[in-house]
């Protein structure tokens, strides 16, 4: 089990990183426009 405990703390690491500057209350203005546009290019990829 502590090998699983290893690989869930990189990804949670790599998550923090990839997180940025941004502090929790501030992730719906990113989060959102970033799944607008994901929309928009899986309707406009067919």
């Amino acid at each position: 089990m502590t090998n699983f405990q290893e690989k869930v703390s990189f990804i949670w690491s790599i998550a923090e990183l990839l997180r940025g500057p941004y502090k929790k209350e501030q992730y719906g203005d990113v989060i959102l426009p970033f799944a607008v546009l994901r929309r928009f290019d899986c309707v406009l990829g067919l």
